[in-house]
């Protein structure tokens, strides 16, 4: 009967040390410049990429003033994957520039004007 006390004791001991050390999980916000986001297919093509990313909550891309919100699990992962993420989807985040590869796959609209991208002014409320 003593050995069992102890053994619970143990047990219930453990249980809170392994909790105790366990990293508390928290969603963070973070805003992204992401200046080279010009349309609708740019927003779509982020947060679709974006989404299924590991530990990515929610991302909404803001193209006319040009901010990606991330909101995210920080056990998963951390704003350098996100921007990451995001430069692998053929777009400038912050400091980290475009995947080259994935830039060039992009449609002639979402790319940056000096690389003869971008859309005129009258098309650009329709995209």
């Amino acid at each position: 009967m003593r050995i069992l006390k102890l053994v619970m004791l143990l047990l219930v001991a453990s249980m809170g040390i392994a909790m105790a050390q366990q990293k508390k999980k928290t969603v963070l916000t973070a805003k992204i410049s992401t200046p080279t986001v010009q349309c609708e297919s740019c927003k779509n093509r982020i947060e679709r990429y974006m989404s299924q990313e590991e530990g990515v909550e929610m991302v909404k891309v803001d193209y006319k003033k040009h901010i990606t919100t991330v909101k995210y699990w920080d056990d998963r992962t951390n704003i350098e994957n996100i921007k990451t993420g995001i430069a692998n989807a053929g777009y400038d985040a912050d400091n980290v520039t475009a995947n080259e590869e994935s830039y060039a796959k992009l449609p002639t609209c979402c790319k940056k004007p000096e690389d003869g991208g971008g859309m005129e002014k009258d098309k650009k409320k329709k995209h």
